[in-house]
């Protein structure tokens, strides 16, 4: 019998009602604890800016399998001796996904080594694609590139399948959308990077990746580097559960009305949680 696949989700800032704590990922934990032989732990940041936390500073000694990274941050989320860590985590063969979202917000995943890399911010590691340096989504004008816009939280968005189907995409066609997603993109310095599936802006129709695998490699364990963490977040799966009071955009009802939509996303969880665990 195989042992349990212990999942760590993680966000990189310490609790804040108005903000997207851990608590904010209920659904996802939920979705994941369901599954038979996972064990989740869901957990902020538990250390100020700047200190190391006691489970991120010590990643690479624990017993988790994999962890989801939930950047939330707006650039002091990560210390040097974590990001070690967490390298030297992936480097033993744990699974990483990692996430952030539009402009500059979640920029301490660029510190991350392998992964971080796949991450393309408004003002650290850009987009090498120059023309992608420009506004996508015209509503929110406090928020700049990049800022896809794919959809209202709450709606679901077509994705669209990059190369032979990655195991995480198995029965997958929907994923939640967001008004204005981050960019991602395969490093070229990292060979075991592909872009695993692409979205559509509402806005411009210009295509924008969604997902970026890294095959295990000698670099280290299997990672996702995902556009947006609100593919993840209670509020996109159910406005209802409520978000921060920053977020101003109006919300729409896709997946109350679509109930294939969210099976469709719950078993992306599921073949994200698999696989990263080397059991796909």
């Amino acid at each position: 019998m195989h042992e349990p696949i212990r999942i760590l989700l993680q966000t990189t800032i310490p609790y804040a009602e108005d903000d997207w704590h851990i608590g904010r990922f209920s659904k996802l934990a939920a979705h994941l604890a369901a599954m038979d032989g996972v064990e989740v732990t869901a957990r902020n940041r538990e250390a100020p800016p700047g200190e190391t936390d006691p489970v991120l500073g010590a990643l690479d000694t624990s017993d988790f399998d994999e962890m989801w990274l939930f950047a939330v941050d707006t650039g002091d989320g990560l210390n040097a001796a974590e990001c070690a860590a967490i390298g030297r985590f992936r480097k033993r063969g744990g699974g990483l996904m990692v996430t952030r979202d539009h402009m500059d917000l979640g920029k301490s995943v660029c510190t991350l080594g392998g992964v971080g890399d796949a991450h393309y911010l408004h003002t650290k590691n850009l987009d090498p694609d120059g023309s992608r340096r420009a506004r996508d989504d015209q509503v929110t004008l406090d928020i700049d590139w990049p800022n896809y816009h794919s959809g209202a939280n709450g709606d679901f968005q077509a994705i669209a399948v990059v190369g032979a189907r990655h195991p995480v995409l198995e029965g997958v066609g929907r994923l939640p959308a967001h008004p204005h997603e981050g960019a991602v993109g395969a490093p070229a310095q990292h060979p075991s990077a592909r872009v695993i599936a692409t979205g559509v802006s509402k806005t411009t129709g210009r295509d924008f990746n969604i997902a970026i695998a890294f095959e295990p490699s000698d670099e280290g364990g299997p990672a996702i580097a995902e556009s947006t963490f609100h593919h993840f977040a209670d509020y996109n799966l159910d406005p209802a559960l409520g978000c921060p009071s920053f977020v101003s955009e109006a919300p729409g009802d896709g997946f109350k009305r679509d109930p294939g939509a969210m099976a469709e996303t719950v078993r992306y969880f599921q073949n994200v949680a698999r696989w990263l665990a080397g059991r796909a």
